[in-house]
């Protein structure tokens, strides 16, 4: 697991072990960075269910101002801090400890793009896009990777769903706010 591109290029990721852990694939990332690639310069980036934060630091890379990364794991934030000092982006990151039904309540600044790949099969992006919405810019984009064969609502807040890619089994699903109607 790598940097694909930009400042941190080829930078090396610490990627947990086990059957909990799924890392994003190379191909799925790069696609789901070429969908947000001209939004993401200054931009304030969410990596909900951050996992090693291999998508923030991706963001980070290609020229967005802070990422926030979210996770519940105690390993999974050892190993974004770790990734964090790996690629010297400490000075725009912030690694928070805590369940996005605790975090995202809780949160009074708001995001330009949420990036959201929870565990597979466990109902949380359901539970989680409504909380997202409420903490996005109007003009923000959520996108979430999940299984083909889950579906998620056509809506979440102020947020539509716009389109879905398919790479395989794994979809990449875009939520724009209601305002924005442009892909």
């Amino acid at each position: 697991m790598r940097i694909i591109t930009g400042t941190a290029r080829g930078k090396r990721l610490k990627a947990l072990e086990g059957e909990r852990v799924r890392p994003t694939p190379d191909r799925v990332k790069e696609a789901l960075f070429n969908i947000i690639q001209f939004d993401l310069q200054e931009r304030r980036i969410l990596d909900l269910f951050a996992g090693s934060g291999q998508l923030g630091l991706e963001a980070l890379s290609r020229g967005a101002r802070e990422a926030v990364f979210v996770d519940s794991s105690r390993e999974s934030v050892n190993a974004v801090e770790e990734n964090i000092v790996a690629t010297g982006f400490g000075n725009k990151a912030r690694v928070v400890n805590q369940s996005f039904d605790s975090y995202l309540p809780r949160e009074s600044e708001r995001f330009d793009i949420a990036l959201l790949d929870p565990p597979y099969r466990a109902g949380l992006l359901q539970q989680a896009l409504p909380l997202t919405a409420a903490v996005m810019n109007p003009g923000g984009t959520i996108v979430c990777e999940h299984p083909s064969d889950e579906e998620l609502p056509l809506s979440a807040g102020d947020f539509e769903k716009v389109r879905s890619y398919r790479y395989g089994k794994i979809l990449l699903t875009v939520y724009r706010h209601k305002d924005v109607t442009s892909l």
